[in-house]
């Protein structure tokens, strides 16, 4: 290689960042396609001498002007990149057939660019560089210290506040449930989101950088705004660049600071409102999806700008696989990249954990695009996004092993990897699982409450029973007074007394006989009405349904307290017994049968185990779930809603009664107690079921 090609002129080179290792570095930048390279010494050393247009001369300066050692191998790497990123003129008929077949071999068709761009498309609408520096001055002061103190003063104060009144500001969340309220939370998103692309263009163009665009993206089909600032790594100072990063969070949470002082001092009111909007959606949105390093937002580039490594992600990729595959097989393969013992381990670390949570947000992106079109095409888009973003890098994998098998043997890492799977693989398809926890409730065997049939006082007489009190069956527990019952009853005796001797007078009087027998007829039904209070009356004197001891569910009754219609009084528990209901799925309703031991472990600690026996095993699932303190609405593990007309709690899921009883000898409850229930269900494999739950999901979304 004698002379060398020439560099594209709008080419320009840039002090960067010192490396991790301290050494310097140089930034590339290619205007035509926006895009940095970083280069070392040796690379700017030789880059420097181009004009020299010898590969000879330019190694041999290097190495006579500097303490650097390079050869003509290091030129003709640096040409070979240059080359294959488009960074020299195309001066020959091959060279623009080269170009053309790359960018042919680059374009992709309508269903590759659908698949690649469906989750995420980018629309540049503006260019704002003129825009910003006419009003940057209008910005300067948030790049003030005291600006910051006092944002950090708000916040506190806010917090403060906010905390004095933690119920109401939760409550506020149950007014933006309708559709109003989504239009409303969407509009604060959108103004904070404005700001915080704002703050990135500023903050870009204060340390020199060009923002060439600002635009939309569709991200799974919903709006999100974008600033381009791939130029801030063209500014050597790794702490400004931290700030262009983190000028997004900062702004949001300098917005959400005021919002959320603004709502403990405003009154009630569409300012109010728009205060606690700002406030729940920056701080929620900063913290739970703009601060993750796990995905390519502005978490991610603040980390990979603290630790100095650009394209963070790739790295920490290439570290992971190259430690599974060590790990795993030991095939013996230089590290990726040299770096620290503690750095290796942290990139390693960190690339399982954006897998893992890669591996959550595109099943859930899968889920959500399957949900949100009609079922072919949601069905479809799953598939593609399941496969492409989830089974492909684990396919590709895969076959990168695989393509290595010639240089597996039986060392240590191979043992260690066959052990390893095999127990996995046991684990999952062993049948060596067993029982069934289910949420339950238990209670007594025999129990009966007591009600108030009418609104009256406590008499003085007989004194009412207390809790704890044994009492006898027909004994008479307290007594209820009702003057409302008492004046009915004489207004009814009076009429019946008038009634009668009409009745009685009825052959006597022409007036009366005109009436006939309807006279009489009113005189049996005011008999009956005297009957029926007194009947009512006579139950307002509370008595004992059978022998056993009472439990009094509320403050101890006393004499002259007045007690409205259906007050729950006392509750009868009988001599012995407890028994209860399990609550079973339909995956493992199945595996439970009569005979069975239960064992039920109530919420309360100070409570040891009961053991029972499965009774019996509903055949249907129920319809009406008639317990509510396992119901979701009330804080229960079974998902339920209520319905609209009967106001009666039904289950979301196919939920089957398992009936529980004969517990342990001389134990006894007195009073219903939730708990879970440990079933004796037969053994089964994990394998199976998640077949099972697999094949019902598909019974399930097999409709069409």
């Amino acid at each position: 290689m004698s002379r060398l090609p020439q560099l594209r002129q709008e080419l320009t080179l840039s002090v960067g960042a010192p490396s991790s290792e301290g050494a310097p570095t140089w930034m590339l930048h290619d205007p035509a396609a926006n895009r940095f390279f970083q280069l070392g010494w040796p690379a700017f050393e030789l880059l420097s001498r181009w004009p020299l247009d010898d590969a000879q001369a330019i190694v041999a300066s290097v190495n006579r002007d500097t303490t650097l050692t390079v050869t003509i191998d290091d030129m003709e790497a640096l040409v070979r990149m240059l080359h294959q990123q488009n960074l020299l003129v195309a001066r020959t008929a091959a060279d623009a057939d080269r170009l053309a077949a790359r960018a042919e071999a680059g374009r992709l068709g309508q269903a590759m660019w659908l698949l690649k761009h469906y989750l995420m498309i980018r629309i540049p609408l503006w260019h704002p560089m003129a825009f910003l520096r006419r009003t940057a001055r209008y910005a300067s002061f948030a790049f003030r210290p005291v600006f910051w103190m006092m944002i950090a003063a708000c916040a506190v104060l806010g917090l403060f506040l906010v905390s004095r009144r933690w119920d109401e500001f939760l409550h506020t969340f149950h007014s933006y449930a309708d559709l109003q309220g989504l239009v409303a939370v969407g509009i604060a998103i959108g103004c904070a989101k404005i700001l915080h692309e704002f703050a990135h263009a500023f903050t870009a163009q204060r340390y020199g950088c060009r923002v060439p665009t600002m635009g939309v993206a569709f991200l799974v089909m919903l709006p999100v705004l974008y600033t381009d600032t791939t130029e801030a790594w063209k500014v050597p100072s790794r702490a400004s660049r931290l700030r262009i990063g983190a000028a997004g969070m900062l702004s949001e949470l300098a917005l959400a600071a005021v919002a959320t002082l603004a709502w403990s001092l405003l009154p009630d009111g569409p300012l109010r409102a728009g205060a606690f909007l700002l406030a729940t959606t920056t701080w929620i949105g900063t913290l739970a999806i703009n601060a993750s390093p796990f995905m390519r937002f502005d978490g991610y580039f603040l980390l990979s700008d603290w630790l100095n490594m650009p394209n963070l992600h790739d790295r920490a990729f290439a570290l992971g696989r190259w430690w599974l595959r060590e790990w795993l097989f030991g095939f013996g393969e230089p590290q990726p990249e040299p770096c620290s013992p503690s750095r290796r381990r942290f990139l390693v670390g960190f690339a399982f954990a954006t897998w893992l949570y890669r591996l959550v947000v595109f099943f859930s992106i899968a889920l959500v695009v399957y949900h949100a079109f009609f079922k072919v095409l949601g069905l479809m888009l799953f598939f593609i996004e399941f496969g492409w973003f989830i089974v492909r890098p684990m396919w590709r994998e895969t076959l990168a092993c695989w393509e290595r098998r010639a240089q597996l043997g039986w060392r240590r890492q191979t043992r260690r990897a066959a052990l390893v799977g095999a127990l996995l693989i046991g684990f999952v398809v062993l049948p060596w699982h067993a029982g069934v926890n289910a949420p339950a409730v238990f209670g007594p065997q025999h129990a009966q409450g007591l009600y108030t049939v009418a609104a009256g006082y406590v008499a003085a007489t007989p004194p009412p029973a207390q809790d704890g009190q044994t009492v006898q069956a027909g004994e008479v527990l307290a007594t209820i007074v009702s003057p409302d019952l008492e004046y009915k009853l004489k207004a009814a005796q009076a009429d019946e007394a008038l009634l009668r001797w009409q009745v009685e007078q009825q052959a006597f009087d022409d007036r009366l006989r005109e009436q006939g027998v309807a006279l009489t007829r009113r005189w049996d039904a005011a008999r009956q009405t005297i009957a029926g209070l007194q009947a009512e009356i006579e139950q307002l004197t509370i008595r004992a349904p059978f022998a056993g001891t009472l439990d009094v569910p509320g403050y101890a009754l006393a004499a002259g307290t007045w007690l409205p219609r259906g007050e729950r009084l006392y509750d009868v528990i009988g001599p012995g017994g407890i028994k209860g209901d399990a609550f079973v799925g339909e995956n493992d309703v199945g595996r439970v049968r009569a005979g069975e031991p239960a064992v039920f472990v109530a919420t309360l600690a100070e409570m040891r185990p009961v053991h029972c026996l499965v009774q019996a095993v509903d055949k249907v699932n129920i319809g009406v779930l008639d317990e509510p303190s396992v119901a979701s609405q009330y804080g229960g593990p079974i998902p339920a809603e209520q319905d609209a007309k009967t106001h009666q709690l039904v289950p979301l899921q196919a939920t089957w009664r398992v009936r529980i009883g004969d517990c342990d000898s001389g134990r006894m409850l007195t009073r219903e107690l939730t708990g879970s229930a440990s079933l004796d269900g037969g053994r089964e494999s994990y394998a199976g079921k998640w077949l099972r739950a697999l094949v019902a999901v598909m019974q399930r979304e097999g409709g069409f």
